[in-house]
């Protein structure tokens, strides 16, 4: 007795839970569009010549003109370039050093260019299967109908099978672009972190080619002695 009252208000309910998921689906479907269009924006305001920006990078080291390439950096919008001048800071201290502070960096950063990424991934795994789900119950509502045996039953049933099937094709809409943009995002924060490393590498390459002592940089120029060596700063 107790099951069949359940029943029948789970078979009452059933309606308003069907109209709330669609409203859910529409309501997370615009929040996705909203969070397309920040993380697009973000990642076109950062964008910048990166093969100019590591040959210019190159040859300012190579020259040994840091402060040159501090401005190089300061200039460039993107998030490499925010990256690379924080492990300049630790030029100093040695290429270990300036290697360490570019991993930091780069897992500091990767919370901002990841955001929303969560919400997409979620929202393109879920969607379609909260669309069935109110497509479930919009199917139980339908034969509720036919249940009751009235006049014109059958027409309300295909009206109410047909607003159940809307339900899926919601979650599936809202579903598509949230995946694609997901992969879309993920992959370019895979393209920054590879970047950032690339440029790191170039700056690393540079302070290993450059004679130093206890991390601080020294001319190349040594006079020799009979049986010893005296190194001259620069």
């Amino acid at each position: 007795m107790n099951s069949n009252v359940l029943m029948q208000k789970l078979v009452f309910v059933a309606p308003v839970i069907a109209r709330i998921i669609l409203y859910l689906l529409m309501g997370l479907s615009v929040l996705s569009i909203g969070i397309i269009i920040e993380r697009w924006w973000y990642f076109r305001k950062r964008k910048d010549d990166l093969d100019a920006l590591s040959e210019e990078l190159r040859r300012m080291l190579a020259a040994g003109d840091l402060g040159a390439v501090r401005k190089l950096l300061k200039a460039s919008p993107s998030v490499e370039a925010e990256i690379l001048t924080e492990a300049l800071a630790w030029y100093d201290s040695g290429p270990e050093a300036v290697e360490q502070i570019l991993v930091k960096a780069t897992r500091l950063r990767r919370k901002k260019f990841e955001s929303g990424l969560l919400f997409l991934g979620t929202l393109g795994n879920n969607a379609p299967f909260i669309g069935l789900f109110g497509t479930v119950l919009g199917i139980v509502t339908a034969f509720r109908e036919l249940g009751g045996n009235q006049m014109g039953a059958m027409g309300n049933v295909m009206s109410g099978i047909a607003e159940a099937l809307l339900a899926t094709a919601i979650g599936i809409l809202v579903a598509i672009p949230a995946v694609v943009f997901y992969n879309m995002f993920q992959k370019k924060g895979s393209e920054i972190e590879e970047h950032a490393a690339a440029l790191g590498n170039v700056l690393i390459a540079s302070m290993k080619g450059s004679p130093r002592v206890n991390g601080v940089k020294r001319d190349a120029r040594e006079v020799e002695h009979p049986g010893r060596t005296v190194e001259m700063e620069a």
